[in-house]
This record gives structure tokens, C-alpha cells and sequence, in this order.
């Protein structure tokens, strides 16, 4: 990854060196330092935020990086199945038909498990593209072969893009 990429481990060696100067900068009585300190963190917290974000149109993901993925279909079809259970479930209140209700209970409660299957799928493949990604572009470094570490730089902002796509569908349903 390039200088310029949005990363979590970057924010927090910032957050980090932003500590230091800040107390050096009350030590010192030094309001440069302590100016320096502030802005460092602000962009600290800036990083790591966009390297935890994620835009989302459907199953398709893109990242600050660049990179894109689409979501396992069992997301996709989970999210689905439990909007129509929901929907029979309303019906079926309407009408008072128990069946229906039941029915729309029951299609609501797979397609809940159905859609975590996915997201739990599309966490770890992304996690394990990251680390093959991460592992092949030093190795590709290693040897010089620029063509290839880009490839392998790739592959991690695209599995990266995957494994936030999921966190933040579960933080979402952990927030409603």
C-alpha cells in the first residue's frame, strides 16, 4: 500500500506519535508542538475512519482505496427472505390468518440466518484475501516484481473492501 491509502495500522501509529508530541509539547510548554499534536490526531481519526468506510449501491462495495466486491448471494437472498417473511407477517395480521403469520415468522428467522451466513462468508474471505494479498505483495517486493505486488495490492483493498462491507452491515444491525 501506497502512502497515500487510508490504513488502521497508520492511524494508529499516528494516534500514537500525536501522544507523544502532545506531551512533549506540555512538558516544554511548546504551543507548536501541542498544535502539531492536535492536527496529527485529527488525522489520525481521519484515517482510520476512511479505512473503515465503504459505499454501497446493492450487493456491489467500493472503497476510498479503490477496492470492489460484491456480497455473498446468501446476503443478498437473506435480506430478501426476511423482507417478504415480514411482509406475510403483516398479512397475515391483517387477514388474521395465523398460517400466513407463522409462515412470515418463519421465512423472517431463515432469512436472518441465511443473510448472517453471508456476511460471516464474506468476513472471512475477506480477512484471508487481505492476509494473501499482504503476504504476496511483500513477497513480490522482495523479488521486484512491481506488476505483481500491484496485482497483490489489489487483491487486499478489494478483500479488505469485502471484510468492512460486512462489518458495517452487522454494526448496522447491531445499531437498529
Amino acid at each position: 500500500m501506497s502512502d497515500k491509502d487510508s490504513s488502521t495500522a497508520k492511524s494508529y501509529l499516528d494516534s500514537a506519535i500525536a501522544q507523544g508530541q502532545s506531551a512533549l509539547g506540555s512538558l516544554t510548554g511548546s504551543t507548536g508542538d501541542k498544535t502539531e499534536a492536535s492536527a496529527r490526531k485529527d488525522q489520525a481519526a481521519s484515517e482510520k475512519e476512511s479505512s473503515h468506510s465503504v459505499g454501497k449501491l446493492g450487493p456491489l462495495n467500493v472503497s476510498p482505496s479503490g477496492g470492489v466486491s460484491t456480497d455473498d448471494p446468501n446476503r443478498t437472498e437473506g435480506s430478501w427472505n426476511q423482507t417478504l417473511g415480514s411482509a406475510k407477517e403483516s398479512v397475515g395480521g391483517l387477514v388474521g390468518s395465523e398460517s400466513m403469520k407463522k409462515e412470515g415468522a418463519q421465512q423472517n428467522a431463515e432469512g436472518k440466518g441465511q443473510e448472517a451466513q453471508g456476511q460471516l462468508s464474506d468476513f472471512g474471505s475477506g480477512v484471508s484475501g487481505r492476509v494473501k494479498g499482504a503476504v504476496g505483495g511483500m513477497a513480490a517486493g522482495v523479488t521486484g516484481d512491481r506488476e505483481k505486488e500491484e496485482e497483490m495490492r489489489m487483491k487486499h483493498d478489494d478483500a479488505k473492501t469485502k471484510q468492512r462491507s460486512a462489518e458495517a452491515d452487522v454494526q448496522k444491525q447491531a445499531d437498529a
